[in-house]
């Protein structure tokens, strides 16, 4: 019998051939099978009528197949067909449709699902790129036919190219649910079910994947049914239990009690560079609260670009070496952790005491590696600056008191913990920076074993960036603002996408290549040859400038006579640092990288922020670029250049830019454009691969969960039988931490 753990290879109809295939989108088992939910619905119970169709809506729509044609233009292929219901026909078109030629037969009946445009002829419309699926004959057999059309239907993201899409998976998905009817075993404690007022899971599952007529499909669309609300409650419940769980467990371990005395207090006050903002003394009373404690503090600081982050974490590390402990600082980038390395002896001159600070990168050759291994081993370095290299098992510190960990996002959480296991007498305390602003709510679950501080307002002496977004026509205006801050002694930056030619642009932004002359056909008719020319004028194939071009060109152009640099990730560490050392020491007046400048880097000279192509960088991207000046007293610029065509999404990123320099507020609106996955990058990353959970989507629902996780962990006998204990603990041991690798249950 089919059971939720059974291995799908051993399922009517799959074997080991699509086992193997749905094992690499981490489809193991009947359970994670059902929950591959689908990501949209079409009503095929009453779909839409053409004459009744309205431009700009997303519309489904099951029409006949009149006839279909594949365009060859010089820029890519077209697949253009007519479909039709009575005497009213559409149009629909793909771009790069080479593969859908011969695909469709006339007379089909076929489900389509996209945006409704405008036609040239008043009465009809189109569809650009429309989802679709062939439906059916009649004939075909009637549980076939049943799951396809006269419902609400499911549409799901295909699990192995066309082979494994919707109709199979609607196939595998009815057989496993009546197979398991009955069977589904409860994951939720009744009482907690009946509080919340949600459905039990099996029911939930049959309703997600096939909604009873009449579910709102506006519900359905934004996955805000009964059904859906309780599967995503699920989901997010087990990972906030599993984070309370790690929470109340580090409060049982042994770390450091610091002491914050006289002499602590006059060593912080020798090494600040300016008086401290509100928001630092907050935030720094926040972080030594937790070092005094005997428990190991896990905290994470956040703050914008340029909040002084950097300065209150040195503060913090002071205070452990003030009480015989060292102290470890891990960056993500070697460039960053020379820029922290340089910065802190800076700082740290200032103190009567001598500070010992050792940096360790992977670059270093093998003897300053062992030179400084050693003096880690020996105690010989209070402060210990490096990148992933800190991590090696060979690095092992005396007395390691606190470990800072620059920049979390571009860190495994797994690297993380690996530094705060280091042997040690007690467990040093973490403190993890992080400049992307995170909404709290998003912040408090992704980071739920850290205390949450957060630095909302500027040091003194930063000045507002003005923020101006120019064509490249105006580019010559553009490079007389970069000459005019030269003449006045300040630096800029210029930055560019790629770092040389064509061949490395992103895939993403290549259109096809026009098609050999000898595959075109030699007669074309007046239709296929409007059709083409619109093709070829709607989508031209960009060029992107690239940094080692523009350095050459600019030297020999609008910037001759300046000293110009050259940055980008090629270039090895050393070179990289002999750069930016030139920079900061304003032997360079214009600096012409790629984003290997995006974080870290802190020149106060610095005035002028050119980004060429800025429609082709992200939110984030812009903004951490944008925070490289304004670091002085100087009026500080950011310029976005932009040329060709630019998408809406790019267009809403560059108002968004020139519209306000507040992070949170850049980073709501990333999360909105791009998605939680894409914000906060891979699962490596530290964001969990939720299976039915959108973290933007279901904030109501995460502070839900957190708070029934917090209350449940507490008092478990309060809304459960033992046996219904039993069962939480051992789906939060067995599933979530095979899945994610991110829990402890106990």
């Amino acid at each position: 019998m089919v059971q939720l753990d059974t291995p799908v290879q051993f399922v009517k109809g799959i074997g080991p051939q699509i086992a193997a295939m749905l094992a690499e989108k981490r489809i193991a088992t009947v359970e994670d099978l059902l929950y591959h939910l689908p990501f949209r619905y079409e009503d095929r119970l009453h779909p839409r009528a053409l004459t009744e169709l309205t431009p700009g809506e997303m519309a489904s729509v099951i029409a006949e197949v009149r006839g279909a044609v594949l365009l060859r233009t010089r820029s890519m292929p077209i697949f253009e067909m007519t479909v039709g219901q009575g005497t009213s026909t559409m149009k629909c078109i793909w771009f790069h449709g080479t593969y859908l030629d011969g695909k469709f037969k006339t007379g089909q009946m076929i489900a389509l699902y996209g945006k409704v445009e405008p036609s040239r002829s008043s009465r009809n419309f189109k569809m650009i790129q429309p989802q679709f699926e062939i439906l059916p004959e009649d004939e075909a057999e009637d549980e076939t036919r049943l799951l396809e059309v006269g419902r609400i239907t499911p549409v799901y993201e295909s699990l192995g190219g066309s082979r494994l899409a919707s109709r199979w998976i609607r196939r595998i998905v009815y057989y496993l649910l009546q197979q398991l009817e009955g069977h589904v075993p409860e994951t939720l404690p009744a009482s907690l079910l009946a509080r919340l007022d949600m459905p039990g899971r099996e029911e939930a599952l049959r309703c997600v994947h096939f909604p009873v007529a009449g579910t709102p499909m506006s519900q359905l669309q934004a996955s805000a049914t009964p059904a859906h609300k309780r599967l995503i409650f699920e989901e997010l419940f087990y990972l906030e239990c599993g984070l309370e769980l790690k929470r109340r467990k580090l409060q049982q371990r042994t770390g450091f009690a610091f002491e914050t005395n006289e002499k602590a207090r006059e060593a912080i006050r020798q090494i600040l560079p300016f008086h401290p903002t509100t928001a630092q003394k907050r935030v720094l009373g926040e972080i030594v609260g937790d070092m005094r404690k005997p428990t190991p503090m896990r905290r994470l600081l956040q703050g914008d670009v340029g909040s002084g982050k950097t300065i209150v974490a040195l503060q913090a590390m002071i205070v452990a070496i003030e009480n015989g402990c060292q102290a470890a600082l891990m960056a993500p980038t070697e460039i960053l952790a020379t820029q922290h390395y340089l910065a802190a002896r800076k700082v740290l001159e200032k103190s009567s005491r001598r500070y010992r600070a050792v940096l360790l990168t992977g670059s270093l050759d093998e003897d300053k590696k062992k030179l400084a291994r050693r003096r880690i081993f020996h105690g010989e370095a209070d402060l210990v600056i490096g990148t992933h290299a800190l991590i090696e098992e060979k690095v092992e510190f005396a007395n390691l008191g606190i470990v800072v960990v620059d920049e979390q996002h571009r860190f495994g959480v797994l690297q993380r913990f690996k530094l705060m296991k280091k042997p040690n007498a007690a467990e040093p305390d973490v403190l993890v920076m992080t400049a992307t602003p995170i909404p709290r709510t998003l912040a408090l679950s992704l980071y739920g074993d850290l205390d949450l501080s957060v630095l909302d307002e500027l040091p003194p002496g930063r000045t507002p960036i003005i923020t101006r977004r120019v064509s490249d026509e105006r580019a010559e205006d553009v490079w007389k603002v970069v000459r005019e801050q030269a003449r006045r002694g300040h630096q800029a930056y210029v930055v560019y996408p790629v770092i040389e030619g064509q061949k490395d642009d992103q895939p993403e932004l290549d259109f096809a290549e026009p098609e050999p002359e000898e595959t075109k056909p030699a007669k074309k008719s007046a239709a296929k040859k409007a059709a083409q020319k619109k093709a070829e004028s709607l989508f031209e194939k960009p060029t992107l400038k690239s940094a080692t071009e523009m350095y050459e060109n600019l030297q020999a152009t609008h910037l001759g006579g300046l000293r110009l640099g050259l940055l980008h990730g090629r270039l090895d560490a050393d070179e990289k640092e002999i750069i930016m050392r030139r920079f900061q020491r304003g032997e360079i007046d214009v600096l012409i990288s790629t984003t290997v400048i995006e974080v870290g880097v802190d020149v106060p000279n610095a005035s002028v922020m050119v980004i060429e192509h800025a429609e082709r960088f992200g939110l984030a991207q812009l903004h951490q670029l944008r925070g490289r000046v304004g670091r002085g007293a100087a009026k500080s610029y950011c310029i976005l250049m932009t040329g060709g065509r630019i998408s809406p999404a790019a267009e809403e990123r560059l108002a968004a830019m020139v519209r306000t320099q507040d992070g949170f507020e850049l980073a709501e609106l990333d999360l909105q454009l791009r998605g939680p996955g894409e914000f906060f990058g891979t699962r490596q990353a530290g964001l969990p691969d939720f299976r039915v959970a959108n973290l933007l989507r279901d904030r109501g629902l995460l502070e839900l969960a957190k708070q029934e996780a917090a209350r449940f962990v507490e008092n478990p006998g309060a809304d459960a039988t033992d046996d219904e204990k039993r069962r939480v603990w051992a789906r939060l041991r067995e599933a979530w931490q095979r899945r994610y690798g991110l829990v402890e249950a106990g």
